[in-house]
């Protein structure tokens, strides 16, 4: 193994200033990405959409839980496999407490083609509370290419799709897939892929996750 050179504290101090310059550069550019992401068109969904989950059928309507926003994880869970993904775990590992995302009127959910009975224990299993649904009775995957053709097969592939609702009118504003992903997983990360950013309407100062009144 490799170890970085060893230098005196003034050496690292002015190699750390340097490097501080370009992390600058790159945090200003990624800001500057953020706003055009928001200013993307959008395009109509369909909100009925069906999924089955913990209550029963859902409507992608019914997943923003009364919420403006939407964000969905493209979990990759065919209905054939035994388990999930572990890189789509890992990732839903890293995910924080949803009330940080709630109480900025943004709903999060996970979505697999995998039948529900299955998504069940191995959620459990996980130890997870976030709210996961079936897709397996609608051509949502497809349609937000989480699922595509790979020769005569079907092939699943991670990412996330982020939703807006106009009343009972539904949104798609914008999906990044595969690795797309690296880096995300944040409450501040996940709003920045939104329509709305960080600040949409009902937004507060962060809170202890207990903290908030919804």
């Amino acid at each position: 193994m490799s170890f970085p050179e060893i230098v005196s504290r003034e050496q690292w101090r002015a190699a750390r200033e340097e490097l501080q310059r370009k992390e600058e550069a790159v945090r200003r550019a990624r800001e500057v990405l953020g706003a055009e992401r928001r200013r993307l068109p959008m395009v109509e969904a369909d909100p009925e959409y069906v999924f089955e989950g913990g209550d029963g059928k859902a409507t992608l309507l019914d997943l923003f839980e009364g919420r403006a926003q939407l964000v969905v994880h493209h979990f990759m869970f065919a209905p054939e496999w035994e388990a999930g993904c572990p890189c789509c775990a890992a990732f839903l590992d890293q995910v924080g407490h949803l009330a940080h995302l709630r109480a900025r009127n943004t709903s999060f959910a996970a979505v697999s083609r995998a039948p529900f009975t299955r998504i069940l224990p191995f959620k459990a299993r996980m130890g997870w509370a976030v709210p996961w649904y079936s897709s397996s009775h609608s051509d949502f995957n497809r349609d937000f290419e989480a699922t595509v053709e790979s020769g005569d097969d079907l092939a699943e592939r991670p990412g996330l799709s982020c939703f807006l609702r106009d009343h009972d009118r539904v949104f798609h504003t914008y999906s990044v897939y595969e690795g797309g992903l690296d880096g995300l997983g944040t409450t501040s990360a996940l709003l920045d892929l939104t329509a709305l950013g960080r600040s949409p309407a009902g937004s507060d100062r962060l809170r202890l996750h207990d903290e908030y009144d919804f």
